[in-house]
Protein backbone atom coordinates (compact mmCIF):
# COMPACT_ATOMS: atom_id res chain seq x y z
CA UNK A 1 0.00 0.00 0.00
CA UNK A 2 1.25 3.82 -0.48
CA UNK A 3 0.77 5.32 2.30
CA UNK A 4 1.15 8.96 3.89
CA UNK A 5 1.74 9.96 7.55
CA UNK A 6 1.38 13.63 8.95
CA UNK A 7 3.05 14.14 11.72
CA UNK A 8 7.03 14.01 11.07
CA UNK A 9 9.21 11.95 12.79
CA UNK A 10 7.43 12.41 16.43
CA UNK A 11 6.24 10.47 19.14
CA UNK A 12 3.71 8.43 17.24
CA UNK A 13 4.60 8.99 13.35
CA UNK A 14 8.11 7.50 13.58
CA UNK A 15 7.23 4.20 15.36
CA UNK A 16 3.99 4.08 12.86
CA UNK A 17 6.31 4.48 9.85
CA UNK A 18 9.00 1.92 11.03
CA UNK A 19 6.22 -0.65 11.38
CA UNK A 20 4.41 0.24 7.99
CA UNK A 21 7.97 0.03 6.06
CA UNK A 22 8.89 -3.47 8.03
CA UNK A 23 5.94 -4.83 6.29
CA UNK A 24 6.94 -3.90 2.98
CA UNK A 25 4.26 -0.53 2.60
CA UNK A 26 5.60 2.70 0.43
CA UNK A 27 5.70 5.32 3.40
CA UNK A 28 5.87 9.07 2.86
CA UNK A 29 6.23 11.00 5.89
CA UNK A 30 4.63 14.50 5.64
CA UNK A 31 7.18 17.10 7.75
CA UNK A 32 7.44 21.10 7.94
CA UNK A 33 11.33 20.45 8.25
CA UNK A 34 13.86 20.16 5.58
CA UNK A 35 16.06 19.56 8.54
CA UNK A 36 13.90 16.18 8.45
CA UNK A 37 14.33 14.74 5.07
CA UNK A 38 17.48 12.62 5.61
CA UNK A 39 16.19 11.47 8.57
CA UNK A 40 12.85 10.50 7.02
CA UNK A 41 14.55 8.20 4.26
CA UNK A 42 17.11 6.80 6.37
CA UNK A 43 13.87 4.95 7.92
CA UNK A 44 13.16 4.00 4.27
CA UNK A 45 10.22 6.72 3.80
CA UNK A 46 9.83 9.27 1.64
CA UNK A 47 9.74 13.21 2.59
CA UNK A 48 7.53 15.24 2.00
CA UNK A 49 8.12 18.88 2.97
CA UNK A 50 5.39 21.19 3.74
CA UNK A 51 3.05 22.12 6.26
CA UNK A 52 -0.63 20.34 7.01
CA UNK A 53 -2.12 24.21 7.12
CA UNK A 54 -1.73 23.84 3.09
CA UNK A 55 -4.27 22.95 1.07
CA UNK A 56 -2.77 22.84 -2.12
CA UNK A 57 0.28 20.49 -0.94
CA UNK A 58 -1.91 18.27 1.29
CA UNK A 59 -3.87 17.48 -1.99
CA UNK A 60 -1.23 17.03 -4.11
CA UNK A 61 0.70 14.80 -1.22
CA UNK A 62 -2.78 12.46 -0.75
CA UNK A 63 -3.38 12.32 -4.41
CA UNK A 64 -2.81 8.38 -5.58
CA UNK A 65 -2.25 7.62 -1.73
CA UNK A 66 -4.27 4.27 -0.50
CA UNK A 67 -4.67 5.86 3.12
CA UNK A 68 -3.61 8.64 5.06
CA UNK A 69 -2.84 8.90 8.66
CA UNK A 70 -4.08 12.38 9.70
CA UNK A 71 -3.04 14.07 13.15
CA UNK A 72 -2.99 17.73 14.27
CA UNK A 73 0.63 19.01 15.59
CA UNK A 74 1.33 19.87 18.83
CA UNK A 75 1.10 23.78 19.37
CA UNK A 76 2.99 25.70 21.75
CA UNK A 77 0.32 26.52 24.80
CA UNK A 78 3.31 29.03 25.99
CA UNK A 79 2.23 31.33 22.77
CA UNK A 80 0.47 34.35 24.17
CA UNK A 81 -0.74 35.22 20.59
CA UNK A 82 -2.13 31.25 19.90
CA UNK A 83 -5.26 30.98 18.94
CA UNK A 84 -5.74 27.17 19.81
CA UNK A 85 -9.62 26.94 18.45
CA UNK A 86 -8.73 28.46 15.75
CA UNK A 87 -5.67 26.37 14.77
CA UNK A 88 -6.77 23.21 14.96
CA UNK A 89 -10.15 24.05 13.39
CA UNK A 90 -8.18 24.94 10.22
CA UNK A 91 -5.80 22.08 10.26
CA UNK A 92 -8.82 19.58 10.61
CA UNK A 93 -11.18 21.66 8.09
CA UNK A 94 -7.66 21.36 5.88
CA UNK A 95 -7.37 17.70 6.37
CA UNK A 96 -11.25 17.31 5.18
CA UNK A 97 -10.69 19.57 1.81
CA UNK A 98 -7.62 17.72 0.90
CA UNK A 99 -9.22 14.12 1.55
CA UNK A 100 -12.44 15.14 -0.44
CA UNK A 101 -10.06 16.61 -3.45
CA UNK A 102 -7.34 13.98 -3.68
CA UNK A 103 -10.25 11.01 -3.72
CA UNK A 104 -8.11 8.98 -1.06
CA UNK A 105 -10.67 6.79 0.55
CA UNK A 106 -9.26 5.60 3.63
CA UNK A 107 -8.47 7.48 6.56
CA UNK A 108 -7.45 6.90 10.06
CA UNK A 109 -7.56 10.25 11.94
CA UNK A 110 -5.70 10.18 15.47
CA UNK A 111 -8.55 12.03 18.16
CA UNK A 112 -8.86 11.89 22.12
CA UNK A 113 -11.06 10.39 24.32
CA UNK A 114 -13.29 12.47 25.55
CA UNK A 115 -14.06 13.45 21.82
CA UNK A 116 -17.69 12.54 22.11
CA UNK A 117 -18.22 15.40 24.46
CA UNK A 118 -19.97 18.62 22.93
CA UNK A 119 -18.60 20.82 25.69
CA UNK A 120 -16.99 20.42 29.31
CA UNK A 121 -13.85 18.73 27.86
CA UNK A 122 -11.42 21.67 28.00
CA UNK A 123 -9.15 21.65 24.87
CA UNK A 124 -10.49 18.17 23.98
CA UNK A 125 -13.81 19.96 22.62
CA UNK A 126 -12.08 20.63 19.12
CA UNK A 127 -11.72 16.77 18.42
CA UNK A 128 -15.23 16.78 18.78
CA UNK A 129 -15.60 19.04 15.93
CA UNK A 130 -13.08 17.49 13.44
CA UNK A 131 -14.56 14.37 14.02
CA UNK A 132 -17.58 15.82 12.93
CA UNK A 133 -16.31 17.59 9.93
CA UNK A 134 -14.57 14.21 8.61
CA UNK A 135 -17.76 12.39 9.57
CA UNK A 136 -19.70 14.35 6.41
CA UNK A 137 -17.10 12.77 3.63
CA UNK A 138 -18.92 10.70 2.01
CA UNK A 139 -17.07 7.53 0.65
CA UNK A 140 -14.40 7.47 2.58
CA UNK A 141 -13.67 5.36 5.72
CA UNK A 142 -12.39 6.56 8.45
CA UNK A 143 -11.11 5.02 11.89
CA UNK A 144 -11.29 7.92 14.77
CA UNK A 145 -8.72 6.81 16.98
CA UNK A 146 -9.34 7.79 20.57
CA UNK A 147 -5.69 7.24 22.42
CA UNK A 148 -5.98 8.09 26.75
CA UNK A 149 -3.82 9.91 28.29
CA UNK A 150 -0.22 9.86 27.01
CA UNK A 151 2.33 8.28 29.42
CA UNK A 152 4.69 11.48 28.32
CA UNK A 153 2.41 13.81 29.28
CA UNK A 154 3.76 12.90 32.72
CA UNK A 155 7.39 14.61 32.10
CA UNK A 156 5.57 17.82 32.72
CA UNK A 157 5.84 16.92 36.67
CA UNK A 158 9.48 16.33 36.47
CA UNK A 159 10.19 20.27 37.83
CA UNK A 160 7.41 19.71 40.33
CA UNK A 161 9.01 16.66 41.80
CA UNK A 162 12.20 18.41 42.06
CA UNK A 163 11.21 21.67 43.48
CA UNK A 164 8.62 20.24 45.49
CA UNK A 165 8.99 16.73 45.95
CA UNK A 166 5.76 15.19 45.02
CA UNK A 167 2.38 15.72 42.03
CA UNK A 168 -0.18 17.43 42.12
CA UNK A 169 -2.98 17.60 39.93
CA UNK A 170 -7.01 17.84 39.79
CA UNK A 171 -6.93 14.36 38.65
CA UNK A 172 -5.49 11.20 39.32
CA UNK A 173 -5.30 10.29 42.97
CA UNK A 174 -7.87 7.74 44.13
CA UNK A 175 -8.86 7.21 40.95
CA UNK A 176 -7.72 5.54 37.70
CA UNK A 177 -5.73 6.80 34.98
CA UNK A 178 -6.04 5.51 31.54
CA UNK A 179 -2.53 5.79 30.34
CA UNK A 180 -1.25 5.02 26.72
CA UNK A 181 2.12 4.61 25.03
CA UNK A 182 2.79 6.34 21.56
CA UNK A 183 4.07 3.17 20.67
CA UNK A 184 0.77 1.24 21.18
CA UNK A 185 -1.02 3.88 19.35
CA UNK A 186 1.60 3.34 16.34
CA UNK A 187 0.48 -0.39 16.26
CA UNK A 188 -3.30 0.09 16.93
CA UNK A 189 -2.67 2.67 13.32
CA UNK A 190 -0.56 0.13 11.18
CA UNK A 191 -3.60 -2.85 12.33
CA UNK A 192 -5.65 -0.30 11.48
CA UNK A 193 -4.71 1.73 8.32
CA UNK A 194 -3.57 -1.75 6.37
CA UNK A 195 -7.32 -3.58 7.28
CA UNK A 196 -10.04 -2.31 4.98
CA UNK A 197 -13.23 -0.55 6.61
CA UNK A 198 -16.54 0.29 5.51
CA UNK A 199 -18.02 3.63 6.96
CA UNK A 200 -17.07 5.30 9.88
CA UNK A 201 -15.49 3.77 13.49
CA UNK A 202 -14.01 4.96 17.05
CA UNK A 203 -10.84 2.62 18.32
CA UNK A 204 -9.70 3.60 21.72
CA UNK A 205 -6.19 2.70 22.91
CA UNK A 206 -4.68 2.15 26.67
CA UNK A 207 -2.16 0.25 27.62
CA UNK A 208 -2.78 0.40 31.47
CA UNK A 209 -5.07 1.69 34.06
CA UNK A 210 -3.41 3.12 37.21
CA UNK A 211 -4.24 5.58 39.80
CA UNK A 212 -2.88 8.48 40.49
CA UNK A 213 -1.18 7.23 43.77
CA UNK A 214 -0.10 4.41 42.05
CA UNK A 215 1.49 6.19 39.28
CA UNK A 216 3.69 8.15 41.58
CA UNK A 217 5.05 4.91 43.54
CA UNK A 218 6.27 3.27 40.22
CA UNK A 219 7.62 6.54 38.87
CA UNK A 220 8.98 6.98 42.21
CA UNK A 221 10.82 4.02 42.75
CA UNK A 222 12.34 4.37 39.22
CA UNK A 223 13.68 7.67 40.35
CA UNK A 224 15.23 6.73 43.86
CA UNK A 225 12.14 8.75 45.46
CA UNK A 226 9.93 6.10 46.87
CA UNK A 227 8.12 7.52 48.72
CA UNK A 228 6.79 10.21 45.76
CA UNK A 229 3.25 11.20 46.26
CA UNK A 230 0.42 12.16 44.00
CA UNK A 231 -1.74 14.56 45.74
CA UNK A 232 -5.53 16.15 44.65
CA UNK A 233 -5.72 19.78 44.33
CA UNK A 234 -8.59 22.39 43.35
CA UNK A 235 -9.41 23.34 40.10
CA UNK A 236 -8.57 26.96 41.35
CA UNK A 237 -4.68 25.83 42.06
CA UNK A 238 -4.46 23.72 38.94
CA UNK A 239 -5.05 26.94 37.04
CA UNK A 240 -3.38 28.85 38.79
CA UNK A 241 -0.41 26.62 38.66
CA UNK A 242 -0.77 26.15 34.93
CA UNK A 243 -0.76 30.12 34.37
CA UNK A 244 2.15 30.38 37.06
CA UNK A 245 4.10 27.84 34.51
CA UNK A 246 3.68 30.18 32.07
CA UNK A 247 0.88 28.28 29.57
CA UNK A 248 -1.53 30.89 27.95
CA UNK A 249 -4.57 31.61 30.39
CA UNK A 250 -7.22 30.57 28.04
CA UNK A 251 -5.30 27.40 27.25
CA UNK A 252 -4.88 26.57 30.99
CA UNK A 253 -8.66 26.89 31.88
CA UNK A 254 -9.04 24.16 28.79
CA UNK A 255 -6.84 22.15 30.60
CA UNK A 256 -8.12 22.13 34.10
CA UNK A 257 -11.56 21.99 32.12
CA UNK A 258 -10.38 18.12 30.71
CA UNK A 259 -8.19 17.35 33.99
CA UNK A 260 -11.87 17.85 35.85
CA UNK A 261 -13.73 15.84 33.22
CA UNK A 262 -11.00 12.98 33.16
CA UNK A 263 -11.23 13.23 37.59
CA UNK A 264 -15.28 13.17 37.31
CA UNK A 265 -15.44 10.22 35.24
CA UNK A 266 -17.01 12.86 32.19
CA UNK A 267 -14.30 12.48 29.78
CA UNK A 268 -13.88 8.66 30.00
CA UNK A 269 -17.48 8.14 29.92
CA UNK A 270 -17.80 6.81 26.80
CA UNK A 271 -14.08 5.07 27.06
CA UNK A 272 -15.52 3.11 29.75
CA UNK A 273 -18.51 2.09 27.84
CA UNK A 274 -16.00 0.98 24.40
CA UNK A 275 -12.71 -0.80 25.94
CA UNK A 276 -10.64 -2.35 24.09
CA UNK A 277 -10.55 -5.82 24.73
CA UNK A 278 -6.79 -6.16 24.64
CA UNK A 279 -4.47 -3.39 26.17
CA UNK A 280 -0.98 -1.99 24.73
CA UNK A 281 1.71 -3.69 25.49
CA UNK A 282 3.90 -1.05 26.99
CA UNK A 283 3.19 -0.54 31.00
CA UNK A 284 3.69 2.39 33.36
CA UNK A 285 6.66 0.13 34.91
CA UNK A 286 8.16 -0.31 31.46
CA UNK A 287 8.17 3.79 30.51
CA UNK A 288 9.16 4.50 33.83
CA UNK A 289 12.57 3.51 32.66
CA UNK A 290 12.14 6.29 30.18
CA UNK A 291 10.83 8.88 32.50
CA UNK A 292 13.86 7.84 35.18
CA UNK A 293 16.82 8.39 32.50
CA UNK A 294 14.95 11.76 31.24
CA UNK A 295 14.82 12.84 35.08
CA UNK A 296 17.94 11.51 35.87
CA UNK A 297 19.90 12.58 32.78
CA UNK A 298 23.67 10.70 32.85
Amino acid sequence: MKIIITGSLGNISKPLASILIEKGHSVTVITSSNQRQEEIEKLGAKAAVGSVEDLNFLTQTFTGADAVYCMIPRANYFDPNLDLDAFTRKIGNTYAQAIKQSGVKRIVFLSSIGAHLEQNSGIIQRYNEIEAVLKQLSDVSITFMRPTSFYYNLLAYIPMIKNQGFISANYGADELIPWVSPNDIAEAVAEEITNPTDGKKIRYVVSEEVTGHETARILGEAIGKPDLKWQLITNEETLKGLVSAGIQPKIAAGLTEMYAGLYSGLLGEDFAKNKPALFGKTKLADYAHEFASIYNPK
